[in-house]
């Protein structure tokens, strides 16, 4: 074969090339594509002929917030007389939140909850807190529990998931079952993969492990990070506004946030070793980068809450601080002396001065009163069986 024969047939196979790449990039689909399918799964959820109420779990975070806004947009594309399905968009207060993502979340809220009321749409926007036997202060300085750790993590279950658990309850006891929209991406991270498994069945409703009559629905399940940030980025929120905010709170903590927990499995998303968003009071976590990253961009009054969780982590851990007995009466390291209580709440109002924050409410210092009072009375009693068993051995 000549060079110019060989010459001539390069470019028909450069060609054909071109023409299979250019077919590839058509079959797949845009990110506006795939959000349009998402948008339309939701309306055909939304007008399945039943009346199973729905649920948005909204932490603020980025993830929540994209879902919240496919929902209003997909419901907003529906024709009037479509839109009677009620949706609650819940989020949940530890009590305890950082201050800076409780304003944002906070003020987020008043935003939606006012839109929708122009927007005349069926929904209403709820805040779930622990009840105040579960708050961290109250078991912490009421009953002596030592700071949360990897090993005794008793905080999520009480302050992030009883609260919403009981608020789906409800729901579910008012209408028999509710479907609860989650913002559980499968690409996020291995542990929410795994989470995301164990509800794959092949249908768009996954019954919930734990809470009988809700039915879980992930409409953006298959997307991926930076799918999330675009659309977030490019578009205002239905609501008004733009999602700047946002994307502020997000660049200022280099991370993302402590989502809404219904799952005591999806727990170590709380408290994790990644930087995120959180309860300014979590000694789970070895350094709480996402809260001093946060302090240092413009709210340096707040170093002081940094430094308490530091000490706190510590202080509780020191031989000298803890009783000699448990909670339940049998020998061993226990809770926090009454001494050590003390302390902390002493401390945490020193705290609250020095910031310009309540930091524990009055009902709540009520609470802690009525325990001490329980516990030196138990302990007193405690101590007077064992003298009688002494006396009844001689």
């Amino acid at each position: 074969m000549s060079a110019t024969t060989h010459q001539q047939t390069r470019p028909p196979e450069k060609g054909i090339l071109l023409d299979a790449l250019r077919a590839v990039e058509a079959s797949q689909p845009t990110l506006l594509d795939r959000i349009e399918l998402i948008k339309e799964e939701i309306k055909t959820e939304y007008r399945q002929a039943h009346s199973k109420p729905w649920i948005i779990g909204f932490s603020g975070g980025k993830d929540s917030t994209l879902v919240l806004h496919l929902v209003i947009e997909a419901l907003l594309e529906l024709p009037w007389s479509q839109r009677k399905r009620p949706v609650y968009v819940v989020a949940n207060d530890t009590l305890v939140e950082s201050p800076i993502v409780e304003d944002f979340v906070d003020q987020t809220l008043d935003h939606v909850a006012a839109g929708l009321e122009d927007l005349q749409l069926p929904c209403t926007v709820h805040k779930t807190t622990p009840q105040i036997s579960h708050t961290f202060w109250v078991n912490l300085i009421g009953r002596g529990y030592p700071s949360p750790t990897r090993m005794f993590r008793w905080c999520t279950d009480r302050m992030k998931i009883r609260p919403t658990t009981d608020f789906i309850r409800s729901k579910v006891s008012e209408n028999g079952e509710v479907i609860l929209l989650l913002g559980v991406r499968r690409s996020e991270s291995s542990a929410r993969a795994a989470t995301a498994r164990r509800y794959d069945n092949g249908t768009r409703l996954n019954s919930h492990n734990d809470i009988s009559g809700c039915l879980v629905f992930r409409p953006i399940l298959e997307l991926d990070t930076e799918d999330v940030w675009e659309y977030l980025m490019s578009h205002e929120a239905p609501w008004g506004g733009t999602h700047s905010a946002l994307v502020k709170l997000y660049r200022d903590a280099m991370g993302g946030e402590c989502p809404i927990v219904i799952d005591p499995d999806a727990q170590p998303s709380c408290g994790s070793s990644s930087i995120r968003f959180g309860c300014w009071t979590c000694t789970v976590v070895e350094k709480d980068k996402s809260f001093r990253n946060q302090v240092d961009k413009g709210f340096e009054h707040l170093v002081p809450m940094a430094e308490f969780r530091d000490w706190l982590k510590e202080f509780c851990y020191r031989p000298e601080n803890r009783m000699t007995e448990r909670r339940n009466g049998q020998q061993g390291l226990g809770p926090l002396t009454f001494e050590a209580r003390a302390e902390v709440l002493r401390r945490l109002h020193e705290l609250g001065s020095s910031v310009g924050l309540k930091l524990i409410s009055q009902t709540e210092e009520e609470f802690i009163q009525r325990i001490w009072n329980d516990d030196r009375s138990t302990g007193v009693m405690r101590k007077a069986d064992r003298l009688i068993m002494l006396l009844e051995d001689r």
